[in-house]
Parts: C-alpha cells; sequence; structure tokens
C-alpha cells in the first residue's frame, strides 16, 4: 500500500472516529433507543409495541420506514415483520413511516467505510461500527445504496419477534395461563385447547405491558414467508392503473403551481416581465423564487401555460457553456493537484511496466439523467399552526428539519406524509422541488399548493450523474496479466450533493473510486489512483453512483489486457480471484451461460465482474451482429446476496437494473451547449426500449451469510458486458458511451 493509500484511509477512519468520539454522550446515545414516535397520541386501548408495530381493536398496522421508489421496500419490510409475527397476507396494511429519529438507517453509514467487502480485520469492522454508529447518532432517515434489505433484515425481524412475545405475554394475563404453554399463528395468540385470540382483541392489555425485549429470533427453517414468492400489496393497484403516487395527492382546495428555473443550472434570473401571464385564465399569482419564476393557476395546464408565457432574461452558466470545455476539464484534472487518493497499489507498477509493452486505452462515461417516470412533485400546506407536506422523498429526515427552518415552524409541527414514487434511481434524494413548494406555499398561507415539473424542465434541473474519464495502462506476460494501473478522473457526486446542504465532506471520496480499486483481481502489480475533477455541472447520486461509470472502466480495461495475454476471459479472472464469494458468482455465470461453447458465427459474447454496495456480480452478454446493427440476444447474471426475501422481487431487481445499465450504455448522455443540457425528454434519452429487450437468467449464489439490497449491484456489470459481447461479434472496441456513437442497436 503507497503512503497516499494510508494516509486516505486514516483520513477517514480517524475522521469518522472523531466526529462520534467528540459527542460526550456519543457511546451513551449510541446505546439508548430513541422514543417510539408511534406513541404520540396513541389512542387508549392501542398498542404500539415497537416503532414499527401498531395495533388496535381494529387493525394491524406495520410501520414501513423506507422509501418505496418501486423496488418493493413496503412489501419486504413488511414480510419481515409478518414472519416473526405470525401474520399471513392480508391480516395487516402497511403505513410510511414519518420523520424519526426511531427510524435510522445503521447500514447507510456502515457500507462507506473504506474497505473491501472480503475485509473482516478488526480495523474495517471497528469503521463500519463507527459508521453505522455515526447515522444513529444524527437519527438519520434515508433510503439509498441498496440498504433497504441490509438495514431491516434483522431490526424488522426483531421488531416483529417482541410484538409477538408481548401479545402471548398480554395473553397470559387475560387467561392466567402461563406464557410457555402459548403459541402464535395467522394473527392470533393460540391457547392450549385451540381457542385463538387475535391480536386486535389483546392490543388493551398489551398497552399495559413493558414491551418483551428478550427475543429469540426463529430459524430458517421455520420461515414461513422469507424466501418464498410474495404477491406485492401495491401490484394489482399499479396494474390498473389506481395506484397513488405523489403526483396524485390533491388536497380540498388545492392551487397548482409550475415553474421556470434558469435553464443553466444555477445561474441567475436577471429579469422577468409577467404581464402577459397574469392576464392569462386560471392564473391566481406569479411570484420571483429561488432561481426563477413560480406560477400558480387553478390547474397544472394553465400554470404551465403561463409559466411559458412569462419573458425571461436568465444569466450565464457558473459551469463551462459547452461540452468539449467539460471534457477537457476533465482531461487536465490526471495531475497530483487532483489526486484525491491512491486506492490501491499491491506491488510496484511503474518497475513493471519499465522497459514492458505497454497496453494503453482511455475510456470516457458521459452525464447521465435519472429519467424517473414519475417527473418530481410536491403538495404542502403552510399555516400558521404547523405545516403539511405530501411527497415521496429518500431523506425524509432531511426535509422535515428543512422545512421547519424555512417556514419557522418547530419540527414537531411539521407533518410530513411520505407517497409511493414512481421511480427514482437517486432524483428523489435532492431537495428543489420540495424546497421550491414550500417557498410558494408559505407566500400562500392556508392554502394548498402542488408544484407538478414539466418533463421537459425536470429534464434540465435534474443534477445528474457525474462525467468520468479513465487512462489504463497495462501489461501481460506469459499469457497472464502482470500489470493494472488505471487512473480515474471525475467530479465528486458526494460533494456537490453535501455542498447543496451547506456541508463539506472531509478526507477522499469512495465513491469516485467504487467498482475499480475494489474489485478481487490479485493481479501482481495493481495501482487504482482517482482524480477528482472540480465541479462542473453539479451532479448527483445516480442509480450505483460511482460504480457505475467506474465498474465500466475497470472491467473493460481488464478484458483489453485478458485479450493481449491471450487468455480467456473467464478463466483469467478465476485465476486472478482472491475472494471466495467472487469466484462463486463467475462459476455460475459461466455453467449458466454455457462460456466456452461456440456462440456461432455473427455472435459474440461478453462477461464483466463487478462489486459494489457489498455485492458480487457476474454477467454474461450475448449478441449477434446482425446486417442493421448489434442485437442484445440473452443476459445471464449470478450475484451473492446471501438470504433473499422475495425470489420474485429480486429476479425483477435484478433485471431492472440489467435493463438499466444496457440502456444507458447504448443510447443515454446528458451535453451541454450554451450552457444547457440539450436532453430534455425520452424521445433524446431514450434508453432500452421493450422490442430491444433481451431474456435476462438470474441466479443468486447465496454463499454469502450477510444480507444484502440488490437495486443497484446489477448495473455497473452490463456495460462492460456489452462491450465485450460487441467486440467479441465485430472487433471493434468500444470505450466510450453511449456506445451508439459507433454501433446501431436493433
Amino acid at each position: 500500500m503507497s503512503r497516499a493509500g494510508r494516509i486516505a484511509r486514516r483520513t477517514v477512519l480517524f475522521g469518522s472516529a472523531a466526529i462520534v468520539g467528540g459527542v460526550a454522550f456519543g457511546i451513551w446515545k449510541v446505546r439508548t433507543p430513541y422514543p417510539n414516535p408511534l406513541e404520540d397520541g396513541l389512542d387508549v386501548g392501542h398498542a404500539a409495541l415497537s416503532p414499527w408495530v401498531k395495533i388496535t381493536g381494529d387493525e394491524i398496522v406495520l410501520i414501513t420506514p423506507h422509501t418505496d421508489l418501486g423496488q418493493g421496500a413496503y412489501q419486504m419490510q413488511a414480510a419481515l415483520i409478518a414472519e416473526e409475527l405470525d401474520l399471513d397476507p392480508g391480516q395487516y396494511r402497511t403505513e410510511p413511516g414519518e420523520p424519526a429519529p426511531a427510524y435510522y438507517n445503521t447500514a447507510a453509514g456502515a457500507d462507506v467505510a473504506p474497505f473491501r467487502s472480503s475485509d473482516t480485520r478488526l480495523r474495517a469492522e471497528a469503521t463500519r461500527s463507527v459508521l453505522a454508529s455515526f447515522t444513529k447518532l444524527l437519527g438519520m432517515m434515508v433510503t439509498g445504496g441498496s440498504s433497504s434489505v441490509p438495514d431491516s433484515f434483522d431490526k424488522l425481524r426483531l421488531a416483529g419477534a417482541t410484538a409477538r412475545e408481548t401479545l402471548k405475554r398480554a395473553a397470559a394475563e387475560e387467561t392466567g395461563l402461563p406464557v410457555s404453554e402459548l403459541r402464535t399463528a395467522s394473527g392470533a395468540v393460540v391457547l392450549p385447547d385451540g381457542t385463538a385470540l387475535p391480536y386486535t382483541e389483546l392490543a388493551a392489555t398489551a398497552a399495559t405491558l413493558d414491551v418483551v425485549e428478550e427475543v429469540t429470533l426463529r430459524d430458517p427453517s421455520q420461515w414461513r414467508l422469507i424466501g418464498q414468492p410474495m404477491q406485492r400489496l401495491d401490484i394489482v393497484a399499479k396494474s390498473t392503473g389506481t395506484q397513488v403516487y405523489g403526483i396524485d395527492i390533491a388536497p380540498e382546495g388545492v392551487v397548482h403551481a409550475a415553474i421556470r428555473l434558469n435553464p443553466r443550472r444555477g445561474g441567475a434570473m436577471e429579469r422577468f416581465d409577467a404581464t402577459a401571464a397574469r392576464e392569462m385564465p386560471g392564473v391566481i399569482e406569479v411570484m420571483e423564487v429561488t432561481g426563477g419564476i413560480a406560477v400558480v393557476a387553478d390547474n397544472t395546464w394553465r400554470a404551465f401555460r403561463a409559466a411559458d408565457a412569462v419573458e425571461i432574461d436568465w444569466g450565464p452558466a457558473p459551469y463551462p457553456a459547452e461540452m468539449e470545455a467539460h471534457w477537457q476539464r476533465v482531461a487536465d484534472s490526471f495531475t497530483d493537484d487532483f489526486l484525491d487518493s491512491e486506492w490501491r497499489h499491491d506491488g510496484d507498477a511503474d518497475a513493471a511496466l519499465d522497459g514492458a509493452d505497454v497496453i494503453e486505452a482511455e475510456y470516457r462515461a458521459p452525464y447521465v439523467a435519472h429519467q424517473p417516470l414519475e417527473p418530481l412533485s410536491a403538495v404542502v400546506l403552510v399555516t400558521d399552526g404547523g405545516v403539511d407536506i405530501w411527497v415521496a422523498h429518500q431523506f425524509q429526515s432531511y426535509v422535515a428539519e428543512k422545512v421547519a427552518g424555512i417556514t419557522g415552524h418547530a419540527a414537531e409541527d411539521v407533518r410530513y406524509h411520505q407517497q409511493y414514487a414512481g421511480g427514482s434511481f437517486g432524483h428523489r434524494l435532492e431537495w428543489d422541488n420540495v424546497g421550491l413548494a414550500v417557498e410558494i406555499a408559505n407566500r400562500m398561507r392556508g392554502t394548498p399548493v402542488k408544484l407538478t415539473y414539466r418533463r421537459e424542465e425536470d429534464f434540465a434541473q435534474d443534477y445528474p450523474r457525474q462525467i468520468g474519464m479513465a487512462r489504463g495502462r497495462g501489461s501481460v506476460r506469459n499469457g497472464q496479466v502482470e500489470t493494472y494501473d488505471l487512473q480515474v478522473a471525475t467530479v465528486s457526486a458526494l460533494r456537490s450533493q453535501f455542498s447543496r446542504l451547506g456541508q463539506s465532506v472531509p478526507g477522499p471520496d469512495m465513491q469516485i473510486a467504487a467498482g475499480a480499486w475494489d474489485q478481487p483481481f490479485a493481479v501482481p502489480n495493481f495501482r487504482m489512483r482517482a482524480y477528482a475533477v472540480p465541479e462542473l455541472a453539479p451532479v448527483s447520486s445516480w442509480r450505483s453512483v460511482g460504480a457505475s461509470s467506474q465498474g465500466f472502466f475497470a472491467s473493460a480495461f481488464l478484458d483489453e489486457l485478458i485479450f493481449e495475454a491471450g487468455a480467456d476471459p473467464l478463466a483469467e479472472r478465476l485465476r486472478l480471484c482472491d475472494y471466495d464469494l467472487a469466484r462463486g458468482v463467475l462459476e455460475a455465470v459461466g455453467e449458466m451461460s454455457d462460456w466456452g461453447s461456440d456462440p456461432g458465427e455473427g455472435r459474440g459474447r461478453g462477461i464483466s465482474y463487478v462489486e459494489s454496495f457489498g455485492v458480487p456480480v457476474a454477467e454474461v452478454v450475448d449478441v449477434t451482429a446482425t446486417p442493421v446493427g448489434i442485437r442484445i440476444d440473452k443476459v445471464f447474471v449470478a450475484v451473492d446476496v446471501g438470504t433473499v426475501v422475495d425470489p420474485v422481487n429480486f429476479e425483477n431487481q435484478v433485471q431492472g437494473g440489467v435493463v438499466w445499465g444496457l440502456g444507458h450504455a447504448m443510447n443515454c448522455e446528458i451535453t451541454y451547449s450554451d450552457g444547457m443540457a440539450q436532453q430534455r425528454n425520452y424521445h433524446a434519452h431514450a434508453g432500452m426500449r421493450l422490442y430491444q429487450c433481451p431474456s435476462i437468467e438470474v441466479r443468486n449464489v447465496g454463499r454469502a451469510t450477510s444480507v444484502r439490497g440488490v437495486g443497484e449491484p446489477p448495473v455497473p456489470p452490463a456495460a462492460p458486458a456489452l462491450a465485450g459481447a460487441i467486440f467479441a461479434a465485430t472487433g471493434q472496441r468500444l470505450r466510450e458511451m453511449p456506445f451508439d456513437k459507433f454501433v446501431t442497436f436493433v
């Protein structure tokens, strides 16, 4: 390990320790549970047995704190509680958790530790523990980083188990029977004679008891729900078009707002003239807001039309106006002045390359938009007594805090109503739509205001995935990869996001090296350096964050070195692999795809492995080079997330990640001209179309002892596997996304 790498890791490690250790009551706070938010205003006879379980005389309500972005979070969280509480589907309803410190996300902290997931040394485990404790100290209620399953798996099963044992004790109080003679089944405590006492009838007694805290979780052999296909709670509503999303919310008396912000993101508004807009039918108000103007009208369409009628002079962008200047800024950042960290240096890359036949390649990944099907929206009602906000957001605790600050209300007077989201991919971690809606509603107190973004405004005001470039140098010897030296230069999405929160990020940013430094390949001379490009256009987290681009760089360059060595892409990866779980998915995907067989004339097969968020993923893509372009025929995916909560939803998530990764590699990019994003709707930023979608075969190897999330990890391997397949079919190397700059897809 180089000195730069050691300093970088210590910066993260001791910086985190200092944050927690510097708080006088830190250890006490970490060990002390937060108050149960369900106890506030609880009716007499109702039982709040934990922050996740509420039982009344009529119903059982399971609280689901992670935002459902389409990934099935509500279903998964409810199933984990129901498994231990002995509830059958249909015996409960779910309710999103309102912002409260009790719903802190420990996995979101632990997963940013700067260690390979295979590293279980004391230092690595201690750092993960400290970072997890930090999220508890902050009471950080957040959804992201594929953390919902790992955060919930033990926590919510324990919530179900404590509720179960408390209800058994309540039944013992009512019947005089010992707890040891009671069991639970189908939402009831069952007596020795078979009499079933429904939980709802025991709620009043349970409410008078202390919650049982010492419980034993069931052995996996006793699971009824976990590991079995489940009927999604929302599937009927979504299939029939009756599911209510955030954009559908319309309280009585609501007025509708539309915005126009500077299309040069972050630029100023120099002047505006709303004379014509104010005279249009249905217009209630035109006002200046942060970054532009807002029109309030009696319906959305009229608000949109009136916003278009406002004459506005926009100021310049605070970043280079033309795209070529963005790329030049990235290219100029490969210097010591911008070195963020040398994350890994095994062997001696410089010595190995000296005198060797050096293989060099350069790769590019563009800005790409989040493009969820549901555009951004928010409904806000501000009164003198408090604030109600209806929105789908991934960082609930931050939203509630910020709204209170803007309106001058106490935090406890902000009532947050979490909504279903029609996709996010990181988009709903940002604050702008909420902040603007609050800004408008605060001037119209007593009237609920619904802000809806037009699709074009949603694209124009997006914080896209970061732009990035990589330069690889390597060598081979005796049919094997000998030296792997990769440099990556990219903008830090983490620093960009935190700057909008008014905070800085100390130490190096692991995300600008994710998907590259932490891969399990023991090349004798392996060096990975990450360079932080000074911010250009503001960027944000995008599904799989840094690994989405660095995974392409790292895997594609390894492919090129393996080819130059004359080795087999799978066999050489297996030879280099130093992590059992990675070996397992590589072997599995080889078996699934019948790797080594002849794909046939005009066909090609590519393989990649990228680990992200602690999840090993290997993918094989089969393509055919037809006379009119490349056809993607089939994809094989092997993953290891340990225990799968719902195999059907797991398969859906993996397939969705593959389609997302392939589609954006094929044809998606955001470019800037005159400081403005040029792609503002799906015709220009399409992704994969249904007729292009291949068959996708999925397998969970299931050797991991920890439980992991799978919303993001299938994304990064898709692009390099596709690039490898196209090379195998055509002999053409693709080193820059999107690939449709160089090939046609059919």
